[in-house]
Parts: structure tokens; C-alpha cells; sequence
């Protein structure tokens, strides 16, 4: 993934079992946050950091889409336990995260093991790869992918 190139389109299903294509937004910049597991502390700091700043992103005209390799059910449960505000994906077989490069080999109390490395990009409203934000701190990072897309905008 290059900055500035085509993202191709994907599609994975969301955590209510519907299709969802990343064309589906076409005219939106897209934030695509993709993270190692649902309901584990990091990935909660993240999504909850999403879900309380998602009024502002949607202000900014901006959508939040996350993405794990966990099934649609535990997606559902995740998002309903923190009242998440924006569909997250499964991509239980890792076509997106290969995609997007994120699964990498990280260790695991002395294990390798591959993982997704929290990772975030931001997609214009062409589909263009406007900004990536790789091995994510969770905390204040949905600020950070917010002041992106609006010096994007400006």
C-alpha cells in the first residue's frame, strides 16, 4: 500500500451479518482501523476513543469502519457491550488484512505468533491512500485520525 495509489475494493461482513464493500462509501473519506482482537484492552481503548470521537469524524464528513480477524458474532457482542457507533467488519480469513499488509509476527509470552499490528488508514473520498498510521498507541489516536482528515479536507 503507497500513499496516494487506488485502494482496490473489498468485502468482508459487518458485525450485523451484512455485505459491506469499501465502494459503498464512495465520496467519503474512509477510516479503516484494523486491530488484534476484539474485547481485549487495547482494542477496547481504541474503539472506545473511535466511538467518542465519532460525532466530530462524522462532522468531518468521515467514516469509521473496524476491522479484526474475529467472526461476525463476536464483532456484535463487542460493539454492543461498548456502544460502538460504526459497523465493525470480520475478516475471519485475513483477505483484507493481507491486503493491507498489517498481519505481522509479533511475541506472544515467548511464542511467535502472527498478528495484526494495530493499524490505521485514512482513504479519501476517490479511494486514494491518503495517510497510514502504523503500530498504533491506542490512546488519543482517534483525535490523531481526526486533525488528519481535517488538514486533508483543508
Amino acid at each position: 500500500m503507497e500513499l496516494n495509489e487506488k485502494v482496490a475494493n473489498f468485502t468482508l461482513q459487518d458485525d450485523q451479518d451484512q455485505t459491506v464493500h469499501l465502494t459503498d462509501f464512495a465520496g467519503k473519506p474512509v477510516v479503516l482501523f484494523f486491530y488484534p482482537k476484539a474485547d481485549t484492552p487495547g482494542c477496547t481503548i481504541e474503539a472506545c476513543g473511535f466511538r467518542d470521537t465519532f460525532e466530530k469524524l462524522q462532522k468531518a464528513g468521515a467514516v469509521v469502519l473496524g476491522i479484526s480477524r474475529d467472526t461476525p458474532k463476536a464483532q456484535r457482542k463487542f460493539r454492543e457491550k461498548y456502544d460502538l457507533p460504526y459497523p465493525l467488519l470480520a475478516d475471519v480469513d485475513e483477505t483484507v488484512c493481507n491486503q493491507f499488509g498489517v498481519l505481522k509476527e509479533k511475541n506472544m509470552y515467548g511464542k511467535k505468533v502472527i498478528g495484526i499490528e494495530r493499524t490505521t488508514f485514512v482513504i479519501g473520498p476517490d479511494q486514494t491512500l491518503l495517510q497510514i498510521f502504523p503500530k498504533v498507541k491506542p490512546e488519543g489516536h482517534a483525535e490523531e485520525v481526526l486533525a488528519a482528515i481535517q488538514s486533508h479536507k483543508a
